[in-house]
C-alpha cells in the first residue's frame, strides 16, 4: 500500500519560510508526475508546483518566484520550499503523486495534508 505522508507545516509570520516534504511510504513505481496542492478554507483545492519524473518544473501564478518544488529520486521525497509567505498562502496542503504502469493504468495517491498559516 502507497501512502505519501506529508510534514513541515506551521504558523509561520508575513516573510518568512517553510520546507515541506513528502515522504512515500511503500513500494513506489512508474511515477509520472509529483504534485503539491493546496486548499484553503471556504475555497477548491488546487495545484501549486509539479515535478515531472524528468525533473521539469512548473508553478502556479501567485507562488512562482517564491516557491521551488524539488525532489530527491532515491529516497522518492518530495519537497516544497516556500520563501516569502504572504498570508494568502494559508491553507492545507497536500502531496499527490501520480504513476503509470501496464497493465493497472494511471493511479493517484493522496497524503492527509498539513496545515500552513502565515500570520502575524
Amino acid at each position: 500500500q502507497v501512502q505519501p505522508v506529508e510534514s513541515g507545516g506551521g504558523l509561520v509570520q508575513p516573510g518568512g519560510s517553510l520546507r515541506l516534504s513528502c515522504d512515500v511510504v511503500g513500494s513506489l513505481s512508474g511515477i509520472y508526475d509529483m504534485n503539491w496542492y493546496r486548499q484553503a478554507p471556504g475555497k477548491e483545492r488546487g495545484v501549486v508546483a509539479t515535478i515531472t519524473a524528468g525533473g521539469v518544473t512548473s508553478y502556479t501564478e501567485s507562488v512562482k518566484g517564491r516557491f521551488t518544488i524539488s525532489r530527491d529520486k532515491l529516497k522518492n521525497t518530495m519537497h516544497l520550499q516556500m520563501d516569502s509567505l504572504k498570508p494568502e498562502d494559508t491553507a492545507v496542503y497536500y502531496c499527490k503523486i501520480r504513476t503509470w504502469s501496464a497493465p493497472s493504468g494511471w493511479n493517484e495517491y493522496w497524503g492527509q495534508g498539513t496545515q500552513v498559516t502565515v500570520s502575524s
